[in-house]
């Protein structure tokens, strides 16, 4: 009877600390999940903003320099940063987005639900540079939001009014790169433009959206 009593008692605790140990489990695989995706989407837009800022950068005054690629899913810009003249060197034509593999259609939406989003540091006359290669993991969607010189946003510049560009407001989003099964995101996510990127999904994936502006200081000098 004692030795029931005592396993009937072992077997109460060791269900509790079972308990314990995977309630504990799948929340450090939460956080873990959450912290990924605030590291991934706040490396980006911290980058976006270093180099987006010096977008038009042209010491010498030499050459035509600024805004080459403005549509809702990539952002192409040039700068002279070594001021010789020229935008051939390393870092001196620049344009992000996600590659044409993720993102056929250049609409700023992976294709297949996540991607990396890429960084291209050709040359402004397309020649060399590394291809897109990516900078984050496991985004959704991207969206560049244009403020021109007469105060307006537009999502489209015209080809004619790129020198009008005068910032760029970014909404990134991202999205776990593991399911939770415990949870259904049912969140609406909506973009600087308005767009809701097909939100609710009502899938297991947990999401972060962020959006800043950033001003190009070198635009319309």
């Amino acid at each position: 009877m004692e030795l029931l009593i005592a396993m009937a008692v072992g077997g109460i605790v060791m269900a509790a600390v079972m308990t314990s140990f995977l309630s504990q489990h799948d929340s450090y695989l939460v956080q873990d999940n959450v912290v990924e995706m605030q590291q991934n989407i706040r490396v980006a837009m911290e980058l976006f903003t270093s180099e987006i800022r010096m977008a038009g950068y042209n010491p010498t005054r030499d050459i035509s320099v600024g805004m080459v690629t403005a549509t809702r899913g990539r952002l192409g810009f040039t700068q002279d940063l070594n001021g010789d003249g020229d935008t051939i060197d390393s870092n001196e034509a620049i344009t992000y987005g996600f590659s044409l593999a993720n993102d056929a259609t250049s609409d700023g939406i992976a294709d297949a639900g996540s991607a990396s989003f890429g960084r291209n540091t050709g040359t402004a006359t397309g020649a060399g540079g590394s291809g897109f290669q990516p900078i984050a993991e496991n985004f959704q969607a991207v969206e560049f939001f244009y403020l021109m010189a007469d105060g307006t946003w537009t999502l489209a510049p015209a080809a004619t009014a790129l020198d009008d560009i005068r910032g760029v407001r970014i909404s990134l989003l991202v999205r776990a790169a593991l399911p939770d099964s415990k949870f259904t995101n049912t969140m609406t996510y909506t973009s600087a433009s308005g767009a809701t990127w097909n939100s609710p999904y009502n899938d297991q994936f947990r999401r972060r959206l962020l959006t800043t502006t950033i001003h190009c200081r070198n635009l319309g000098l």
